[in-house]
């Protein structure tokens, strides 16, 4: 049995990425920040009590400001890989909290890896990289492409990919960094865009709002489901020598096309209910993110199925359906014991 330590382990890929490999055999050990409320909803599905026989999932309290923390956890986890997937994540809010975007983000990732290099384990460590390190860089990205990072938080996941590099090459360790494109799914967070619209669509398709507020339309990413780039992610780290991959559909589409798809499944005229609000604006924007996951597919035999456009559809029955069952005021994320972990690479 290996044992694995999830960073992020209650965000969107790191739910995910504990039923994958708790699916195959693995025990997992997760880090929760302690907070006056539960921030568990997206793996207390997979929670079960302590006190009961042969329980593979194990949650510690930790904080990636805290270096002493992640080293005494690293010691005594002893993991056979580390998935470093924490961090402030929301590329707009990083403007407004700049300095920790990159304690969190940057340094975080940082001190997690010092404790390996200390610990002296032969440990495996995957850093969640992200496509916004192109920033303002001409399409299609891969592996090879310039870093342009035009945000606190892409700024912030440069040090940490470079880190990740430099202690690779320094010291010998197994760090790979997965650069992944979007991916999205029923369980991103509400503030994200594309959550963002299928929940105003359901929302106004359900009667209870009239529109939704939305900033630059004409941004053209490249969306994938989040499922299959937790699969990306542990390849990675199962490969024979540790090298940076690029995670993506190869497909890009505006915001706007994938706020008309998720209208259209609905039924209702977009142009009806979309109003126009600067404040979601970035002070510098990325107009165009497109990945080549070529490496990938060769090296890893990795492949994405789903499309934006049936990504689009997905969430809104989610999101439709959670209002159905839950009401108008259902706590996001709420775990829907019907909501299927797969969708059909050919269901449009």
């Amino acid at each position: 049995m290996k044992t694995a330590l999830i960073l992020g382990i209650t965000g969107q890929d790191g739910s995910y990425l504990a039923e994958l490999l708790l699916g195959k055999g693995y025990d997992v050990h997760g880090v929760i920040r302690r907070a006056s409320t539960f921030n568990t909803v997206r793996i207390d599905h997979l929670y079960r009590d302590p006190h009961e026989q042969d329980v593979r999932l194990h949650l510690h309290y930790g904080d990636m400001t805290d270096g002493s923390r992640l080293l005494t956890l690293v010691e005594s986890i002893q993991p056979d890989e580390i998935y470093n997937l924490a961090a402030q994540s929301h590329v707009r809010v990083s403007f407004d909290e700049p300095t920790y975007t990159g304690d969190v983000t940057g340094l975080g990732a940082a001190r997690v890896l010092e404790a390996v290099h200390m610990s002296g384990l032969n440990t495996r460590y995957y850093q969640a990289s992200t496509s916004e390190l192109f920033g303002s860089a001409a399409p299609r990205q891969n592996e090879e492409t310039p870093f342009q990072p035009q945000s606190p938080y892409a700024a912030a996941k440069l040090y940490s990919y470079w880190m990740t590099r430099l202690y690779r090459e320094g010291y010998g360790l197994f760090a790979v960094n997965g650069i992944l494109f979007n991916h999205e799914s029923p369980r991103r967070g509400e503030t994200f865009v594309t959550r963002k619209i299928t929940r105003a669509v359901a929302r106004i398709k359900a009667g209870l709002e009239d529109y939704v507020y939305m900033g630059n339309l004409q941004a053209k990413r490249d969306w994938g489901y989040a499922p299959e780039y937790v699969e990306g992610m542990w390849r990675m780290l199962q490969a024979e020598e540790p090298a940076d991959y690029c995670l993506a559909t190869g497909q890009a589409y505006t915001v706007q096309d994938f706020l008309v798809a998720a209208f259209e499944h609905a039924g209702l005229d977009w142009e009806k209910h979309v109003r126009f609000d600067e404040r979601y604006l970035r002070p510098a924007e990325v107009d165009f993110l497109w990945g080549d996951p070529s490496k990938a597919e060769a090296k890893l035999n990795w492949h994405s199925e789903v499309t934006p456009m049936q990504l689009a559809a997905m969430m809104v029955e989610y999101d439709t359906k959670a209002l159905e069952h839950h009401g108008a005021h259902y706590v996001d994320q709420v775990p829907l014991a019907w909501w299927p972990y797969r969708v059909e690479a050919n269901d449009d």
